[in-house]
C-alpha cells in the first residue's frame, strides 16, 4: 500500500476497533473519495469519511472525537446535548516523579463560572488502614489467561521449537517432553472517582483507597471526573501517600463542583488510549450517580463501558442507607448495564468488595429486583 494511504486505512481500522460497523468496501471507498477530493483540506477528509464510512447519527460525536484524536492529537470534545459546555480531558501520563511540597496553595474564585467550580484541596495524614488491602490486592483480582507462555514440567502443550533444538543437540534423543503453558495474569483495575460537590465527604477516603490500589496492583488506572476528566495514575504511583495526594490536589481542577457524569464518561470512551484501559478490566465507579439534567448520555456511556469491561460496578455512598433503592431515573436506566451496585459509604465496604471481585455474584438488576 502507498505510504500516503496508510493513515486513512489506520483511521478506518481504529473505528472498527471501537465498534463502528465498517465493511472493507467502505474503507476502499473512503480512500477513493479522498483521492477524488484532492484532498485540499482536512475538511475534505472528514467529509469523505462521513460519506463513505457512514457512522450512525447517535455516534457522530464519538466519530468526531476519534477523528480529532487520530489526525490532530486533540483529546477534548464538545457534547451535542450541552453545546455550551466542554468536557476537558487531562492526562498525567507525561508527568515525572520529582519531589514536591506536601502543601500547595492556590487562590480560588477567578476561574469559577455558572457551569463549574474550580478549587484545590489538601489532604492530611492519618493512620493507614489500607496496608492489608494493598498486600492482598494483586492476588485477589480476577485473573485471565495471557497469550504469553512459560516453561512447565506438566500440564502444558509441547514446546515444538525448543524440543527440536534439544533433539538436534542430543543426536535425536529427548529424555523427557518439553512443555509450555499460557500464563495466568491479574486483570486490570480501573477506578473512576466522582469529585463533585455531592461526593465531597467521601473524596479523601476514595483517593487514599486508590493510592493503595495503585501501590498494590500491577495494572491499576485511576481517573477523577466532575465537570472534567483527569487521569491521576502517575501521581498515585508515588510511594509516599501525602506527596501523592498533594500532587493529585494540584492536578485536579474541578473539586467539589458540578457533575456531568454522562459527558465525562463519553469523553473517557472517546480517547482510544483511555478506552483501552477498560477493555477486559474490572471497572469500579465511585459516585452517587446523581446526574444533572437528562440521563441519556449516562445510559449510553454505561452500556458501552459494560460491553468493554470484564465487570462493571457502581459504588454509591447512598447505598449505605438501608432504605436506599435505585429509584431515580438515572439509576433505573443504568441498572441493567451494571454487574454490581454496592455500598460505597466506607473504605471498609469498598476494600472488602474489591478483594471479592474474583468471586462470581448475581448481577445488580437481579439483586435489587428482589430487594425492591
Amino acid at each position: 500500500m502507498p505510504r500516503a494511504a496508510q493513515p486513512f486505512l489506520g483511521f478506518a481500522c481504529l473505528l472498527r476497533r471501537y465498534g463502528f460497523a465498517i465493511a472493507p468496501e467502505q474503507i476502499t471507498g473512503f480512500m477513493q473519495a479522498v483521492t477524488l477530493l484532492g484532498p485540499r483540506s482536512m475538511n475534505d477528509i472528514r467529509e469523505a469519511a462521513l460519506a463513505t464510512l457512514a457512522p450512525p447519527p447517535d455516534r457522530h460525536t464519538e466519530f468526531e472525537a476519534h477523528f480529532q484524536s487520530y489526525f490532530y492529537g486533540n483529546t477534548s470534545i464538545r457534547t451535542e446535548a450541552e453545546a455550551d459546555e466542554e468536557t476537558r480531558v487531562k492526562d498525567d501520563g507525561g508527568a515525572d516523579d520529582e519531589r514536591i511540597e506536601a502543601e500547595q496553595t492556590r487562590e480560588g474564585g477567578e476561574l469559577s463560572s455558572a457551569l463549574e467550580q474550580l478549587s484545590s484541596r489538601d489532604f492530611q495524614r492519618e493512620d493507614d488502614r489500607l496496608t492489608a488491602f494493598r498486600r492482598q490486592l494483586s492476588s485477589a483480582l480476577p485473573a485471565r489467561r495471557s497469550f504469553r507462555t512459560v516453561r512447565t514440567h506438566s500440564r502444558g502443550k509441547l514446546d515444538l521449537r525448543r524440543s527440536l533444538r534439544e533433539i538436534v543437540s542430543a543426536d535425536g534423543d529427548v529424555p523427557f517432553p518439553l512443555l509450555r503453558r499460557r500464563q495466568t495474569v491479574p486483570r486490570k483495575l480501573l477506578i473512576l472517582i466522582d469529585v463533585s460537590g455531592s461526593m465531597k465527604l467521601h473524596t479523601a477516603d476514595y483517593l487514599k483507597l486508590t493510592h493503595a490500589a495503585v501501590q498494590g496492583a500491577d495494572r491499576a488506572e485511576i481517573f477523577t471526573f466532575g465537570t472534567r476528566l483527569t487521569r491521576i495514575t502517575s501521581a498515585l504511583r508515588l510511594r509516599d501517600r501525602d506527596q501523592a495526594l498533594a500532587r493529585v490536589a494540584g492536578q485536579v481542577d474541578d473539586w467539589d463542583g458540578g457533575t456531568r457524569m454522562g459527558p465525562t464518561l463519553l469523553a473517557f470512551l472517546s480517547v482510544p488510549r483511555f478506552s483501552s484501559f477498560a477493555r477486559g478490566a474490572a471497572v469500579v465507579i465511585l459516585s452517587d450517580a446523581l446526574e444533572r439534567g437528562g440521563h441519556a448520555e449516562l445510559e449510553t456511556a454505561m452500556r458501552r463501558l459494560s460491553a468493554r469491561a470484564f465487570r462493571l460496578s457502581l459504588a454509591t455512598p447512598l447505598a449505605g442507607d438501608p432504605r436506599f433503592r435505585p429509584a431515580t431515573a438515572a439509576l433505573s436506566a443504568i441498572l441493567p448495564s451494571l454487574d454490581d451496585l454496592i455500598d460505597g459509604s466506607s473504605v471498609g465496604s469498598l476494600t472488602d468488595f474489591i478483594l471479592s471481585l474474583a468471586r462470581p455474584a448475581p448481577r445488580a438488576a437481579a439483586i435489587w429486583k428482589r430487594v425492591s
